[in-house]
C-alpha cells in the first residue's frame, strides 16, 4: 500500500515537472534574460546547415524549433516602400531641406509605427513576406557630392553634418528609445564612397585619400555608428581597390575596430557576386563567401553565403566558429525586435490598420511636405490673396502626376492629392479653377494651356523632373545615364512652355519644380514671378503646395545642395576628391547657395550670447542668437552657424556645425540656443593619421545661407 502511494506522488511529481517544463519557453524565446545568453542558446541548438541559411536575405523557416521565416528585405526611405498601404512623407531630400530634426525623428516614429501594424496584420496571416517585415535599410547617408548622381535625391544633401543630424534622428525614431529594445532596426547605408555614376556603380572604384574619406565620407556613418544605429550595409564599389563588402580597411579597421561597432553588416544586393563578377577582385563564389565572412559580414541581400559558405568550410576556408560569430549579430537584432519571443509584444502587438496611413499621419505628411518646401524668387505675387484672384489655372508636366508627388523607394497611399488636387480644393467652389497639363517631357513643339492661361487671372505652372528621370539604375528608365543626370537643365519642352506662358499675357504665374537635385532654374526664372522648389513632396504635397500659395504657411525650406550655375564649374563626376565640390569647397558663383530659402516675413537677428574669444580643445562654443519678426506674418526660420577655418592647406572655406529651425510670431522674438564642440572642428592629419584640432584663429557666423552671414566673431582655439 505504501509503495503504491510513493508511486503516485512520484508520478505526480513527475508529471508536474514535465507540465512545467512543457510552460517554460526555450531560453532563447524569453525576453527577460540577457541578450548574449539568448544568442548562445540558439547558436547552440542550431544545426550547421540551419545556421548557414540563416545568412541569407530570405532567412527560411526552422520548424523544429518554431522559427517562422524571416525576409530581411525590406525598405522605409520615406515611408514604407513596396508593402502596400503606407504614408508617402516627402523623399529624404526633401526632409533634409526642412532642416527639423525633431520632425524628422517623429515622421520615422510614425514609420515604425505602421511598420508594426503592418507586420502583425500579416503575421496573423502567416505571411512572412518581402518588404513586411520590422528591420529597414534605410537611411541613405551617402553625401550627395555631385548634382549628377540619380540617387541623391534619397539622401539628405551634400553636407556632413546636416546629413548626420537629420538621418542620426530618423534613426532614433525608427528605433525608438527603450533600451535594449528596438520598435524597428535601422541600417546606414552605403558605407562607403558611394555616389555615382550610377551606371559603373557594379565595378567603380572610387580613388581617395584619407583626409576626404574621414572628413566627408565617413562622418555621418560615425555619428550614426554613436548613436546606436543597429545595422550598416555595404556597398557595391571599390574603395581604393578594396571592395566594400570584403574590404579590411573599411569593415574591420575602421567600422569594427576603431569605431568598436557590434551590429549587424549588411550587403548590399547581390554586392558580393559583384567581387567576382565584375570587380574580378577574388577568383570564385566560395572564396567571396570566406572573405565576406571574415571581413565582418553578418547577411547577404543575396544567396552566396547561404549556397557557398559550406564549401568553404570544407575547404578549410572558414570554421564552425566563424559562422556562429557572422550569425550572432543578426540573431540580436531578431530578438531586440522580439521575432523569437514567446509571446507577442506588450509594447507594439496592439497596433493594427488604424495605425496605418491615418488622419494623424497625412496631417504630418503635409507639415513635413510644407517645411520642406523652398522659395526660390518671389516679386510680390506670392501670397495669393484668393479675393483679389477670380480664375486660375494650374497646368504643367508633373501638376496631376503621381510619380513627381512619390520619389523613389515609395509606398502606396489612398491619401494622394496631386498639386492640381490641393490646389482646387483649397481654391475653392467659388473660384473658376481650370487644368491642363500644357506640356510633357519631350515635345518641344506642342503645348495646351495657352489660351486658358491668357484667359485666367493667376496660371501655376508645375514642372520639373520625376523619379523617372533621376533615380536609381534601372527604376529611372526615361534617364539616357543609367538613373544619373548629364546636365542640369530641365526638359527643354518645360522651358519652352513657361516661355510661351510669359509671351502670351503679363498676369502672375507661378513656377513649381519637382526635382530631387540641383537643376537650372536660371531658364525659367525670367518668366515666372515666383519658383517654389516642392522636391518629391509625397502624399500630402498638393495640400501643401496650396497650404504655401495661398498664405497658410510661410515657406521656410532651405537647400540641403547647392545649385550651381553649370556642371562646367565642377569635377569630373568619377572624380571622388572634395576638391571644388559642395559648399565647403567650392569656390566659384552658384546658382542658389546651399541653405538659401526665402520667407513672406523678414527677420533680424542680433547676439544673445556671442562667444568667447578663446577655447580649448574640451570646450563647447555656446551662442545665442536673438532672433526678431520684422515682417508682416508668423514664420519659421532656420538660423545657420558656420565655422570659418584657419588659412592651413585643405581646410573647407566655411562648413555648417549647427541650426535650428524656430517659429516666431509677427513682431515677436525668439532665441535660439547653439552648441558646437570644440572637438567638430578637428580635421585630418595625413602625416599622423590621426585627428588633430589646428590651434588658430577661427570665425563663427551666423547666417540665413551658406553665401549670407548677418553676424560674425572671431574666436581663438588654443
Amino acid at each position: 500500500m505504501l509503495r503504491k502511494q510513493y508511486l503516485v506522488i512520484y508520478a505526480a511529481i513527475f508529471l508536474f515537472v514535465l507540465k512545467a517544463g512543457a510552460q517554460q519557453p526555450a531560453l532563447f524565446k524569453r525576453p527577460d534574460a540577457p541578450l548574449q545568453e539568448r544568442v548562445n542558446d540558439l547558436l547552440h541548438t542550431l544545426t550547421l546547415p540551419e545556421k548557414i541559411s540563416m545568412l541569407g536575405y530570405n532567412t527560411p523557416a526552422i520548424d523544429r524549433l518554431q522559427i517562422p521565416a524571416y525576409n530581411w528585405w525590406n525598405e522605409a526611405l520615406h515611408g514604407i516602400a513596396r508593402g502596400g498601404e503606407a504614408t508617402v512623407y516627402p523623399q529624404a531630400i526633401g526632409l533634409s531641406a526642412t532642416f527639423n530634426a525633431p520632425l524628422a525623428k517623429e515622421v520615422a516614429n510614425t514609420i515604425a509605427t505602421e511598420a508594426r501594424a503592418k507586420y502583425n496584420l500579416a503575421v496573423q496571416e502567416h505571411r512572412h513576406v518581402q518588404y513586411m517585415g520590422l528591420n529597414f535599410w534605410t537611411p541613405n547617408i551617402n553625401i550627395f557630392r555631385d548634382p549628377r548622381w540619380g540617387r541623391g535625391q534619397e539622401t539628405y544633401g551634400e553636407d556632413p553634418y546636416l546629413t548626420a543630424t537629420m538621418a542620426g534622428a530618423f534613426v532614433q525614431g525608427l528605433q525608438g528609445d527603450i533600451p535594449g529594445q528596438l520598435k524597428t532596426a535601422a541600417c546606414a547605408k552605403h558605407f562607403a564612397v558611394h555616389s555615382g555614376p550610377e551606371a559603373d556603380r557594379h565595378s567603380f572604384n572610387a580613388i581617395i585619400d584619407e583626409k576626404d574619406l574621414r572628413e566627408t565620407y565617413l562622418y555621418a556613418f560615425k555619428k550614426l555608428v554613436d548613436g546606436k544605429v543597429e545595422s550598416i550595409m555595404c556597398a557595391y564599389n571599390r574603395v581604393n581597390s578594396q571592395p566594400c563588402c570584403t574590404g579590411n580597411t573599411l569593415l574591420q579597421d575602421i567600422l569594427r575596430h576603431e569605431w568598436k561597432f557590434g551590429g549587424q553588416v549588411v550587403t548590399d544586393c547581390w554586392a558580393l557576386d559583384d567581387i567576382w563578377l565584375r570587380h574580378k577582385a577574388i577568383p570564385t563564389r566560395e572564396e567571396v563567401a570566406a572573405a565576406a565572412i571574415k571581413a565582418g559580414v553578418n547577411l547577404d541581400c543575396a544567396n552566396i553565403l547561404q549556397d557557398d559558405v559550406m564549401k568553404a568550410i570544407q575547404k578549410g576556408w572558414l570554421t564552425n566558429a566563424d559562422v556562429d560569430s557572422a550569425l550572432a549579430a543578426s540573431l540580436r537584432t531578431r530578438m531586440k525586435l522580439g521575432l523569437f519571443d514567446a509571446a507577442p509584444s506588450a509594447l507594439y502587438g496592439q497596433f493594427g490598420a488604424d495605425s496605418v496611413n491615418n488622419s494623424w499621419h497625412a496631417q504630418l505628411a503635409r507639415q513635413a511636405a510644407r517645411e520642406s518646401m523652398v522659395l526660390l524668387k518671389n516679386d510680390g505675387v506670392l501670397p495669393l490673396k484668393a479675393d483679389k484672384y477670380a480664375s486660375m489655372l494650374v497646368a504643367g508636366s508633373n501638376s496631376a502626376s503621381l510619380e513627381a508627388l512619390m520619389g523613389n523607394y515609395h509606398g502606396v497611399s489612398g491619401n494622394m492629392v496631386t498639386f492640381a488636387a490641393g490646389l482646387a480644393k483649397a481654391a475653392g467652389p467659388g473660384m473658376a479653377m481650370q487644368y491642363d497639363q500644357g506640356c510633357d517631357f519631350t515635345d518641344t513643339l506642342h503645348f495646351g494651356g495657352i489660351w486658358a492661361s491668357q484667359n485666367c487671372d493667376v496660371t501655376v505652372a508645375v514642372i520639373g523632373l520625376t523619379p523617372l528621370l533621376e533615380g536609381e539604375e534601372g527604376d529611372a528608365f526615361l534617364s539616357a545615364s543609367g538613373g544619373d543626370k548629364s546636365t542640369l537643365s530641365l526638359p527643354r519642352s518645360q522651358v519652352l512652355f513657361m516661355k510661351k506662358l510669359r509671351e502670351a499675357h503679363k498676369k502672375p504665374i507661378i513656377a513649381v519644380i519637382t526635382a530631387g537635385s540641383a537643376v537650372d532654374v536660371s531658364a525659367i526664372a525670367p518668366y515666372a514671378d515666383a519658383v517654389i522648389l516642392a522636391w518629391y513632396p509625397g502624399e500630402q504635397g498638393g495640400n501643401a503646395l496650396a497650404d504655401i500659395i495661398f498664405g497658410k504657411y510661410s515657406p521656410a525650406g532651405r537647400l540641403p545642395v547647392t545649385f550651381y550655375q553649370s556642371l562646367q564649374d565642377l569635377p569630373d563626376y568619377k572624380d571622388y576628391s572634395m576638391k571644388n565640390r559642395t559648399y565647403r569647397y567650392f569656390k566659384g558663383k552658384t546658382e542658389y547657395p546651399f541653405g538659401y530659402g526665402l520667407s513672406y516675413t523678414t527677420f533680424d537677428y542680433a547676439w544673445q550670447q556671442a562667444p568667447a574669444k578663446e577655447y580649448s580643445s574640451k570646450d563647447v562654443i555656446r551662442i545665442s542668437v536673438a532672433v526678431r519678426n520684422t515682417g508682416t506674418c508668423a514664420g519659421d526660420e532656420v538660423v545657420q552657424a558656420y565655422i570659418s577655418y584657419p588659412d592651413v592647406e585643405r581646410m573647407p572655406v566655411k562648413e555648417l556645425k549647427a541650426f535650428k529651425r524656430v517659429m516666431v510670431k509677427q513682431g515677436g522674438q525668439e532665441v535660439v540656443q547653439l552648441e558646437i564642440p570644440v572637438t567638430e572642428l578637428q580635421k585630418w592629419d595625413l602625416q599622423k593619421h590621426a585627428w588633430k584640432l589646428y590651434k588658430g584663429m577661427y570665425k563663427v557666423n551666423i547666417g540665413k545661407s551658406a553665401d549670407n552671414f548677418v553676424l560674425s566673431e572671431n574666436i581663438k582655439i588654443k
